[in-house]
């Protein structure tokens, strides 16, 4: 389990950030539901967990976006609003709520999405909120690529460096088909649509750049 060195603000003294407004309201959401789970976790589940093939063939078109709020215990949903709160907050505070908000939604539905076209045949439902984590870790090591994290509470690491590992080994368990009960492919995903919206300005001079040079190599 991960933590960063968190630099206050000057009237800041507590252990990371402080709680962000945002997060707050997604970490009660998800606290709510799973209470309810506890009730009928099966039905939510199977209704509202992302199952490709039912996204595909019913058209259960919500699925990509209420997967995000389910969890499968309770070290799940505390590790994932853990890393909600450190990577998250100070995202938070220095775009905004709004943006942040929109950010989060994007990367958590683009993970839904990735796992959808990459598994469409499933019925095994996929559910959390790690791929939007995962894209807001790869935004915290843009923002912060300096920032300390102590891995596992010991070993010290930058952000970029942290976020680099961390997205190669589901690029490899992805590649790998490894079948451990983990959304490998959702966690890539988020990382990815997160990296395409954060920095698409420049993607989209690199494509015209490279369309330029191919029309002159042509005429050339």
């Amino acid at each position: 389990m991960p933590y960063y060195e968190y630099r206050p603000r000057p009237s800041h003294t507590s252990f990371g950030p402080p709680l962000s407004p945002g997060i707050k309201k997604l970490m009660i959401i998800m606290g709510a539901i799973f209470f309810l789970q506890l009730f009928i976790g099966n039905f939510l589940i199977a209704f509202f967990g992302l199952r490709p093939y039912f996204v595909w063939r019913r058209f259960f078109i919500w699925q990509p976006v209420t997967y995000m709020f389910l969890h499968g215990g309770l070290m799940h949903i505390l590790f994932n609003l853990f890393a909600l709160w450190m990577f998250g907050s100070d995202l938070e505070y220095r775009w905004g709520t709004k943006f942040f908000m929109k950010y989060f939604f994007i990367t958590g539905i683009g993970a839904g999405l990735s796992s959808a076209i990459f598994t469409p045949n499933s019925i095994i439902p996929t559910i959390g909120v790690s791929g939007a984590v995962y894209g807001i870790l790869l935004a915290f090591a843009i923002t912060y690529p300096d920032r300390i994290i102590y891995l596992n509470f010991l070993f010290p690491i930058k952000a970029k460096y942290f976020a680099l590992i961390f997205g190669l080994l589901e690029f490899y368990s992805s590649v790998s088909q490894r079948s451990d009960g983990i959304a490998h492919i959702a966690h890539l995903g988020g990382m990815v649509i997160g990296y395409i919206y954060l920095d698409y300005p420049n993607i989209l001079k690199k494509i015209r750049r490279l369309k330029d040079r191919r029309r002159n190599n042509y005429w050339n």
